[in-house]
């Protein structure tokens, strides 16, 4: 088995089959399979995931695990020789497979590699590159010297905003959405930490793969549909928490150690203020649900435009 394609699910039923039908839809020489774990939805996902894909290997959890726990649950299961991490609030173009298995074979040295992703509105999801968010970085990224300043590497080490999009080049990390990963690194380096429940993992995850000295690179000559933030605007309290919470482990377990005691404080409180400033522009945000399917005028790996459909 070539690849391993895992697909997290939780209450977003009509996005899974989204995503798994541009999945089997992929036109590739090589093989693959489709893992689903579903964390304990309340919709109708697991009983149409069944009917419609019944080839689907289905992990029916009783409880939310988490979206690291999830994926280790189907990684040790897993029989490719690449596993995919795949947000179910996607869709992979027909040739996407085929390229990136292609690019990870040509070179052996790669030890994860993503593609190009792109929001509905057309733009770039600039979370799909990234540097790591050292302390330096983070604060000219949350205090807007990124913005001020978008073609200066200093000023950008986070989203690498002065890179080309239409590149490939070798990046820290990638987006837990689309993570191609070869099984060698997964099992030298082991799974995603679950002591994150739903964010920072996948730059963890990135973290330890470079330590151990394989290369992450960052791919553009396919892309995916990513319908980020599709259902609501506004966000349920305990998902700002662990994006802020994600932040602390993250420092904590990697930099605490590299830094000056001054420069951890200021990352602790710069963290909570964030969080706290984040849970007061939330209850500002009017709820309005953005329909998940919709039609979008996006570039294609080539720069040039093209209408996309999910």
């Amino acid at each position: 088995m070539d690849l391993s394609v895992i697909i997290l699910s939780y209450n977003t039923c009509h996005l899974t089959l989204d995503c798994l039908r541009s999945v089997f839809d992929s036109e590739t020489v090589y093989s693959y399979e489709a893992i689903v774990v579903d964390n304990a939805s309340i919709d109708d996902s697991v009983a149409s995931i069944r009917e419609q894909f019944p080839q689907v290997r289905l992990i029916e959890n009783f409880e939310n695990t988490g979206f690291a726990k999830a994926n280790n649950q189907a990684m040790a299961i897993s029989n490719g020789r690449y596993v995919l991490l795949l947000n179910s609030d996607t869709i992979v173009q027909p040739d996407t497979f085929q390229t990136m298995i292609a690019y990870m074979d040509e070179h052996p040295n790669v030890g994860a590699a993503g593609c190009k992703v792109i929001l509905p509105d057309g733009s770039l999801d600039k979370a799909c590159r990234r540097g790591f968010p050292t302390p330096s970085a983070s604060f000219y990224y949350a205090f807007g010297f990124s913005k001020l300043f978008p073609d200066k590497p200093r000023f950008n080490q986070y989203q690498l905003g002065y890179m080309d999009p239409n590149k490939t080049y070798p990046i820290d990390c990638l987006v837990g959405a689309f993570m191609m990963v070869r099984q060698e690194a997964i099992q030298q380096v082991g799974g995603l930490d679950d002591t994150f429940f739903m964010y920072g993992e996948d730059i963890d995850w990135c973290y330890r793969i470079k330590q151990a000295g394989w290369g992450i690179h960052y791919h553009p000559a396919t892309y995916i549909v990513h319908y980020k933030g599709a259902s609501s605007r506004r966000k349920p309290v305990k998902i700002i928490y662990e994006f802020h919470r994600a932040m602390w482990i993250f420092h904590r377990k990697h930099y605490l150690q590299q830094y000056a005691w001054s420069t951890n404080m200021a990352v602790y409180t710069g963290i909570a203020l964030k969080f706290v400033l984040s849970l007061f522009k939330n209850k500002l945000i009017p709820r309005s649900v953005v329909p998940a399917s919709t039609v979008a005028t996006q570039p294609d790996p080539a720069g040039t435009k093209m209408e996309v459909k999910s």
